[in-house]
């Protein structure tokens, strides 16, 4: 039996899943964010013209009480949260109140946009393959610790790659390095700056792909197999 006192968890700390034997009508999608929402805005239109296969953006929640993002979120009726790390005493009751977060909104597709607090690995483990990321620049390469934001394009403009993009992958426990859902290439010009080329990657590929990975979710068109990801249309 579920302890009341800490939802979505047994007694001995084991994680209960929410929607074991649960039929409900569409996926319910959780959008975690930090900061503008852009991404977020991208999803929120793709919903508003019946883009994302039958789900709903059922509730954003933000590592920051200031994100511009909630505004976003209000502004169309999304109900919102406001979780801050530094309101926890350790990564242990942060995530565990993440996860109660989840467990309380059905959360059936987990979405981090813009999102620049790292989930631990128990989160992984209890939402596996259903938590995804859309990072700035073609996986494998300007991934990992210490590529966010910014950094990502200053590293790609340093490099001289002449095409760069973005990705959308599932988040398990290494950072960035999850299956592959979807990519999408964008040219690199001679005279940009990480501000110019960031502006293009966001234009032409991560408000693209994104929505168009949850919709793929949401109609369970995707499998993941020997950690590559297959994707039936």
């Amino acid at each position: 039996m579920a302890d009341e006192r800490n939802v979505g968890f047994t007694e001995s700390g084991e994680w209960i899943d929410p929607l074991e034997g649960v039929t409900l009508p569409g996926k319910n999608i959780i959008v975690l964010v930090s900061g503008g929402g852009t991404n977020l805005q991208a999803l929120i239109d793709a919903q508003e013209r019946g883009e994302l296969g039958g789900g709903c953006i059922k509730c954003v929640i933000s590592s920051r009480p200031d994100a511009y993002a909630l505004v976003r979120a209000k502004k169309y009726g999304i109900p919102t949260r406001v979780i801050q790390r530094k309101a926890f005493p350790d990564a242990e009751s942060y995530n565990n109140a993440m996860l109660e977060a989840f467990y309380q909104e059905y959360a059936d597709l987990i979405v981090q946009a813009g999102f620049m607090t790292i989930l631990d690995a128990s989160i992984c483990r209890a939402y596996p393959n259903k938590i995804i990321n859309v990072h700035p620049a073609l996986i494998p390469s300007f991934c990992g610790k210490g590529y966010y934001g910014l950094h990502v394009h200053e590293a790609a403009l340093e490099k001289g790659v002449k095409i760069s993009g973005a990705t959308v992958h599932f988040v398990n426990e290494i950072c960035d390095g999850g299956p592959i859902i979807l990519q999408k290439a964008v040219e690199v010009l001679a005279d940009d700056t990480p501000e110019v080329l960031q502006k293009r990657i966001m234009e032409q590929a991560e408000w693209k792909i994104l929505p168009e990975a949850v919709r793929l979710f949401c109609q369970e068109k995707i499998k993941v197999k020997n950690g590559r990801v297959i994707i039936s249309e």
